[in-house]
């Protein structure tokens, strides 16, 4: 049968795999001459591993009716998760050549579920961006309009799945790096709850705030990826069972969720008129659903981009210490050993991985530390204390995704004050470490062009289940 990559689903793949309508191998040989085709202009994959075929050799010698539902399904990787023997470079110039020595947790979960590794997409350099025009190697392009950015940094994962290139892709979401391009390219994306997925093996940007996810076409697919990558992990000791938030596994009912609208907060910012009537049209629909809104307050929600872009450039500046040329990556010599390191790391960072390595280095100095850091840590508490007294009357918290929709590529580039607030609806959720889902909404158009917007949901921590209900209604699945 004639594989249809544009609205193939994990769901639909592997019924088909189960039925033998095709094999992995042809499956996999279909996304490869995908990527082959489109990957040129689009540019969402940095690599493709050369043994794509040979897992999917693989997956055909084991009975799929035994197996999962990833088992012979083709993911794609962010190229800062690391998959044993293969190239990483986090779209960085100072880690061109580096090869991975080990496995991600994500990545051995994936292998042992079935699944086929594709290749590593692209992202701005160390998922530093909003648009993934940072990376090294050249930004990604929109599928809907490749004059437009993809969003970031998970630019090349969500442009990999939208454009068909890919079944799903993992990406890494450090204040929104999953959910914004999402809602650029018209995916769907899941930041999970800080903690239920490792991060052993993602080469970190701010440890605090990092959280691995899918990014998919259906929430039932978002669903099932997340249930495969989940988990404790003696690697990461940070990971958490749902054990540990037993006031989140409570039965609570599908179809009249409250749903917390915070209108103030909304009305405090710069966003579109198409997508604020975007995003009201699609509160109606959660209230045609039988779902209750009901407006709350979170006072300190306009702190958040201030707040993040002091306490992520702090861990950016110390995770980031250890790429001096030393162990591996880029190096150049120097007349001496600081020679070494200043000429290495001038030459293999790019100007955003600078920009925020001396910010985050500067803001940790002394003299500066409680004036700076310490306040960010305060008011971080404060956003999620908002978030704990909003949760005590709602179950479900709805926000935009993004301020707009997808930019022009260049159109902010040079003001890194206006790329930062591309993350004002993303970020709260990385401060207070609480599961977001960001579903498909509709599109609003510009010069001709049906550009895709988001609908992002909240949840208490390990309250995912909530947000795959709720996205599964909103889409219909």
């Amino acid at each position: 049968m004639k594989i249809d990559l544009a609205n193939l689903t994990i769901t639909k793949a592997h019924k088909h795999l189960v039925d033998g309508d095709f094999s992995a191998t042809e499956l996999a040989e279909a996304y490869l001459s995908a990527i082959e085709k489109k990957n040129p202009e689009l540019n969402a994959f940095l690599g493709v591993y050369d043994d794509v075929l040979e897992q999917a050799k693989r997956v055909e010698n084991q009975n799929v009716k035994d197996k999962g539902s990833l088992w012979g399904i083709p993911i794609a990787l962010k190229d800062n998760i690391l998959v044993k023997g293969k190239e990483a470079t986090a779209a960085s110039k100072i880690l061109k050549g580096y090869h991975a020595t080990y496995d991600a947790t994500v990545t051995k979960k994936l292998k042992e579920a079935g699944a086929l590794l594709l290749g590593r997409t692209n992202l701005d350099e160390f998922a530093m961006g909003a648009s993934t025009e940072n990376s090294a190697f050249g930004p990604t392009k929109n599928p809907h309009d490749t004059t437009r950015v993809a969003g970031g940094s998970s630019g090349g994962s969500t442009a990999a799945v939208a454009a068909g290139l890919a079944c799903a892709a993992l990406g890494s979401d450090t204040a929104g790096s999953i959910r914004q391009p999402s809602a650029f390219c018209g995916t769907v994306g899941l930041k999970p709850t800080y903690g239920s997925v490792s991060r052993s093996g993602l080469i970190a940007l701010g440890s605090s705030l990092d959280v691995i996810g899918p990014i998919t076409k259906t929430v039932s697919d978002a669903e099932t990826i997340f249930n495969v990558i989940k988990g404790k992990d003696p690697m990461d000791s940070t990971t958490v069972d749902e054990s540990d938030y037993p006031t989140t596994n409570d039965k609570l009912p599908t179809t009249n969720y409250a749903v917390g609208v915070p209108r103030a907060f909304l009305d405090s910012t710069k966003l579109d008129v198409r997508v604020r009537k975007n995003f009201d049209e699609s509160v109606e629909r959660l209230k045609s659903l039988g779902h209750i809104i009901k407006d709350i307050e979170l006072p300190n929600l306009r702190y958040a981009v201030p707040a993040y872009y002091i306490l992520l450039p702090a861990e950016a500046s110390a995770n980031l210490a250890r790429f001096d040329g030393v162990k591996y990556g880029h190096y150049a010599d120097g007349d001496d050993l600081l020679g070494d390191y200043l000429r290495s790391r001038g030459e293999g960072f790019g100007p955003e991985p600078r920009r925020r390595i001396l910010i985050g280095t500067y803001v940790l100095s002394a003299g500066y530390y409680d004036a700076y850091y310490g306040k960010a840590q305060a008011v971080r508490r404060l956003i999620a204390d908002d978030f704990a007294r909003a949760f005590q009357s709602v179950d479900v918290i709805a926000m935009p995704t993004a301020a707009g929709p997808a930019f022009k590529i260049g159109e902010k580039a040079k003001d890194p004050v206006q790329m930062y607030l591309e993350d004002i609806f993303t970020v709260p959720a990385n401060h207070a470490g609480l599961p977001a889902l960001t579903v498909p909404s509709g599109v609003v158009e510009e010069a001709g062009t049906d550009l895709p917007v988001g609908l992002q949901l909240y949840a208490p921590h390990m309250g995912e289940s909530r947000l795959f209900s709720l996205g599964k209604q909103f889409l219909g699945e």
